[in-house]
């Protein structure tokens, strides 16, 4: 392969054009302009190279060799020789002096840029490869004192799972072909915590292969298998059985397509047929795309610069070269430097869009509630009641099937349990359940999820200052793009932070990129943590646990965003006993692990310490003065002077009177204004005047009520410490008469938990394999950050099992917790249904209750949801003329088009995509569809996104009260669907007073302009019509901003006065317009 073909090659690879046939994820939305891409490269880019050295045509080396054998051989032929003719002589100086070997110097081009490119590019990442070669690479610095660096410190962590969710492909007939989950498989408990056995892609049981608008599906489930094979043999049987089910006449053709031979993309036949190929891809581990980097553009320009002052240019070669040899070199630089730059900006356009998607704030797909019955109104009851899924869950969760009766058949019922329910009400349950059941059992946990979006919207509708009365909210989401959506509504609230990360033992579930394992790690922590500060209130505490293997790394990184000064304390905590050690082949066995304790500000943060009672045993000194003693003055006070003998100090019983004796020495001496600092500065230099063993009595000092203060100079003549004698402070000596008076006790960091982690297995009923905490360390954490009564909120970003927001509904704190995976259904879920139902085991318990959980849209989501699409204006803009070459088009088309090539065409062009807000779609925002896969690896179908929900976070609302309202009372389902009005009243965090309406404009299947403008016109009347039913008036002051979806005929009005240059704020806003900006605020981590 030559030098181009090996650069053309390493483009497609870095430009995601190698896999031509899949059709999923990024690979898909390059693979809609693959055609043209790879034309750009081969027709307009790359021939730059060629263009470049067109000056040194002239010059060419091969050119001037060409004429020189042909005017030698013209003289030769003349019967001269041809050494003596001048021209010859011409031609081999112009050869030895001021040739340019032409094609080497293109050759040199294309290896320096698969050179420079290559180094910095692995399976979808841009990262610095190692080279065992002395400065190879540039670390920014800017001068700072300690300069935390690691290989991919610039870039998001981006990976969430291991295996591809949503695998598709084409066929070289481009058909394509999907391979799917069956969504019950993904959604069930972790089977393979459960049992040990890893999960395998095994084909699906019923119907593995069906056809669906031309594509044909292949269904596959992912649990363990029976025959505990490897999935290399399942794919040969997974074949095969494929292969056999196509074998009939309405599927020969998919037979036929699927058992040609791959091709590799230079066109190469292999051994493997198309199935096998894509088989072995999708169940293998997923080693592409971990990072996307932060400035992609200036870390490859930089190190571009770096390279080339490394790698090309040599500062001996340019002195000892002719002048004209000097002007190539310096060419070649300039060459390689122009094509790399173009190659970067393209590059930074796909890693730039990918952030796009990454940073935005993600959509929420599905909103549900958990509350105890006692919080819903008895008018629902009859509906729940008749639940029948509801019922089911409450038999499988609660037992309820047992209540009045001591039946035990199941070990995983009531024994566990400890029930509220145990003694008998007197109501029996039974299928369906009654009323009176429900009204006797109102600890029983009810979820949203099953019943219908009339009966919740119902059950919200019912409850006035909606998030004061939801203690707490579940997401279920990556945790980076979750502190995103929720950081308008709680930045700087969060009093208290606990973090449970993956340990990165290389056993857990951590998934990193061979030969990163700690720079992964880090990378994936450090964007995290800074989210953490950034909720975290001033005074706020923030907790980390670790063990061994990443402390100093991770206290680097706390270091790095808090501020070293920032760590109170690094807290030891026991885990297990020495005799109950993990492994006996170790040297040494590990028993402690680490919480690292930081505040925001450690000047605004007051840890809440234990108490005691005012300890009095230190006050049992007496002192009786025997003469008038020796007056003087000092520091401005009245002092007296008593002389050894002249009194005593007897040690005495301690009481109320007594005094307290403290030696005037070290710190003591150095506090404003204190005992010590008078000592200091008035009496230890009165040694040499007064002598030893002398007592003083000043006046005006202390805060004991007694008006004065005893001290004592040195004792022996080379001594320069004294003490002092104090009384009860007054204020804390009338709390020790009325019996509250108490001292704190400084927090210690260590702690025996050792046999709390032992038992904790079962706590809240969810058992996980391994790194569960117990509830007594989250209660004693959040108590060191929280006071008891404190209405304070409680953050977990990394929630496993549940335990932070099952000890925060405890202790009466708010409490935001996220999961991502199907623990969130099968561990927290559960866990905090128990919690609020009082049976969960742990602390204690505080039954009733009430939390929201909501699900949010994906990075991968998100890629799902793209589509390019180009306008006809765009695509003659670009192509003039089809007909025409990209080579003979116009210079002004050319430039026009690499600029839009390499910078803005995936930007243009997915405008308009779902997940990048559709603005059309708003007209009816109860049918706005996202494609979202379920599960980490399941299958990817169309939802309706929570637009009402999305945007509350958005604006960081306050709900005080959601209702959906129609124009005819009572609201029926068909009115439902045919639209009414959904009404949000709350707070945003400026304080101002917010109304959010949302209304059905128009059916968004409609394409005739006259009846979508007839549709908007009658919207817009129905709007008037119920702003005067409910008295809403825009021009008063009951609400500050009212937001609308859809243009509308409100009158609205400024807030601001007018100023010049400033854009005017209006009360009334379309939703659209504030949706999109918050959406796509982010700032960079």
């Amino acid at each position: 392969m030559n030098s181009f073909d090996k650069l053309k090659t390493k483009l497609a690879e870095l430009f995601q054009l190698d896999q031509a046939d899949l059709d999923f994820g990024i690979y898909r939305v390059m693979n809609a302009r693959r055609d043209e891409i790879t034309r750009f490269l081969e027709r307009d880019l790359l021939p730059q190279v060629r263009e470049a050295f067109g000056e040194y045509k002239s010059s060419d080396k091969a050119e001037i060799q060409k004429e020189l054998d042909k005017v030698a051989h013209d003289v030769k032929a003349a019967g001269m020789d041809p050494e003596q003719a001048p021209k010859v002589k011409e031609l081999r100086a112009r050869l030895a002096e001021e040739a340019v070997d032409v094609t080497a110097l293109e050759n040199e081009v294309y290896d320096h840029l698969c050179s420079f490119f290559s180094r910095y590019y692995d399976e979808g990442d841009f990262i610095s490869l190692r080279r065992y070669k002395e400065g190879v690479y540039a670390i920014p610095y800017e001068g700072e004192e300690v300069k935390l660096h690691w290989a991919n410190h610039d870039q998001y962590y981006i990976k969430t799972t291991e295996y591809f969710r949503d695998y598709a492909f084409k066929t070289p007939s481009g058909h394509r072909v999907h391979f799917k989950i069956a969504e019950a498989d993904t959604e069930k408990d972790n089977i393979k915590a459960a049992n040990g056995n890893d999960r395998r892609f095994l084909l699906h049981g019923d119907k593995p292969v069906i056809e669906e608008n031309g594509e044909l599906i292949i269904r596959f489930e992912y649990r363990p298998d029976g025959e505990k094979r490897k999935q290399d043999a399942i794919n040969a049987d997974t074949a095969r059985c494929v292969i056999e089910d196509l074998n009939t006449e309405k599927f020969m053709v998919w037979q036929q397509r699927l058992s040609a031979k791959w091709k590799r993309a230079g066109g190469k036949e292999t051994d493997k047929t198309i199935l096998d190929k894509h088989l072995f891809d999708y169940t293998r581990r997923n080693t592409f795309d971990y990072f996307i980097h932060k400035d992609l553009e200036g870390f490859l320009r930089r190190e571009l610069d770096f390279y080339i002052k490394n790698e090309v240019m040599r500062l001996d070669d340019i002195e000892e070269e002719s002048a004209p040899r000097v002007e190539q070199y310096l060419s070649k630089i300039k060459v390689i430097r122009r094509i790399a730059h173009k190659i970067i900006d393209f590059l930074a356009q796909i890693e730039n869009f990918q952030k796009k998607l990454w940073l935005k704030k993600k959509f929420v797909v599905k909103t549900n509630y958990c509350v105890t019955l006692d919080r819903v109104p008895e008018e629902l009851y009859p509906e729940i009641a008749a639940n029948e899924a509801q019922r089911e869950e409450w038999v499988r969760l609660f037992a309820i099937d047992d209540i009045g009766t001591t039946k035990n058949t199941n070990g995983t019922k009531k024994e566990k349990q400890e029930s509220l329910f145990s003694v008998d009400s007197g109501v029996k349950y039974s299928v369906p359940l009654t009323v009176e059941f429900l009204k006797a059992n109102d600890k029983l946990v009810l979820d949203t999820r099953f019943f219908c979006d009339e009966f919740k919207e119902w059950l919200v509708a019912s409850i006035n200052n909606l998030d004061d009365k939801v203690g707490g909210l579940l997401v279920h989401s990556e945790n980076f793009q979750a502190m995103q959506l929720l950081l308008p509504a709680f930045n700087e609230s969060l009093k208290c932070i606990y973090v449970d990360p993956p340990y990165n033992t290389g056993k857990d579930e951590f998934i990193y990129k061979d030969s990163y394992q700690h720079s992964c790690w880090m990378s994936f922590l450090i964007d995290r943590m800074a989210l953490c500060r950034q909720l975290l209130k001033n005074d706020g505490a923030f907790f980390c646990s670790i063990d061994d293997n990443e402390a100093q790394n991770l206290e680097a990184i706390c270091n790095d965003v808090f501020g070293r000064e920032q760590l109170l304390a690094p807290l030891f905590i026991q885990v297990r006993y020495a005799n109950k050690t993990l492994s006996e082949d170790s040297d040494f066995q590990r028993t402690i692990e680490r919480v690292f304790f930081y505040a925001k500000d450690k000047y605004a943060f007051k840890p809440v310490k234990n108490t005691t009672e005012y300890p009095l045993e230190k006050f049992h000194w007496k002192i009786t003065e025997k003469a008038e003693g020796t007056s003087f003055t000092a520091g401005g006070k009245q002092c007296v002077m008593f002389k050894s003998g002249e009194y005593t100090i007897e040690k005495v019983e301690a009481t109320l009177e007594g005094l307290k004796e403290t030696w005037a020495t070290g710190s003591l001496l150095r506090q404003k204004g204190s005992s010590g600092e008078f000592f200091g500065i008035h009496l230890a230099p009165r040694k040499g005047v007064d002598g030893l063993c002398c007592l003083y009595k000043v006046e005006g000092i202390g805060e004991d009520g007694l008006g004065y203060r005893y001290f004592t100079g040195p004792q022996r003549e080379s001594a320069t410490k004294g003490k002092f004698y104090s009384g009860i402070p007054l204020q804390t000596l009338e709390k020790v008469k009325s019996g509250n008076a108490t001292k704190e006790v400084p927090i210690h960091n260590f702690f025996d938990f050792a046999g709390d982690f032992g038992n904790c297995r079962h706590e809240g009923h969810v058992d996980i394999r391994g790194g569960k905490k117990p509830e007594k360390l989250l209660h004693k954490l959040i108590s060191f950050s929280s006071k008891e009564n404190a209405n304070d909120t409680v953050f977990d970003p990394f929630c496993g099992s549940g335990t932070t927001p099952s000890v925060a509904h405890k202790l009466g704190k708010k409490y935001l917790a996220v999961e991502q995976g199907e623990y969130f259904d099968s561990k927290v879920l559960v866990r905090m249904k128990y919690t609020l139902y009082g049976s969960s085991g742990g602390v204690e318990e505080m039954p009733s209750g009430m939390f929201k959980y909501i699900r949010l849209e994906s990075y991968e989501d998100a890629l799902a949801n793209i589509e390019l699409q180009r306008t006809g204006p765009q695509q003659r803009a670009l192509f003039p003329n089809q007909e025409t070459s990209a080579l003979s088009a116009s210079s002004a088309v050319k430039s026009f088009r690499e600029s839009y090539m390499l910078k803005y065409m995936l930007d243009v062009e997915s405008r308009g995509s779902q997940t990048l807000l559709n603005i059309d779609n708003f007209d009816d925002p109860w049918n706005y569809k996202l494609l979202v896969g379920a599960g980490s690896v399941g299958e990817t179908k169309p939802v309706n996104a929570d637009l009402v929900e999305t945007f509350n976070w958005l604006l960081g609302l306050k709900v005080r009260h959601i209702d959906r309202i129609s124009l005819s009372a009572p609201q029926s389902e068909a009115t439902r669907q045919a639209g009414g009005f959904q009404v949000v009243e709350g707070e945003n965090p400026s304080g101002e007073k917010v109304l959010v309406i949302w209304r059905k404009v128009r059916n968004l299947a409609e394409t005739d302009p006259e009846k979508i403008a007839a549709a908007r016109e009658k919207a817009n009347r129905d709007l008037e019509a119920f702003f005067r039913k409910q008295q809403y008036n825009t021009l008063d002051s009951e609400f500050d901003v009212i937001y609308v979806n859809g243009d509308n005929n409100l009158m609205n009005v400024p807030l601001d006065p007018d100023k010049e240059g400033v854009e005017p704020r209006y009360k009334v806003r379309l939703i659209e317009e504030e949706f999109k900006r918050l959406m796509f605020d982010v700032k960079e981590i």
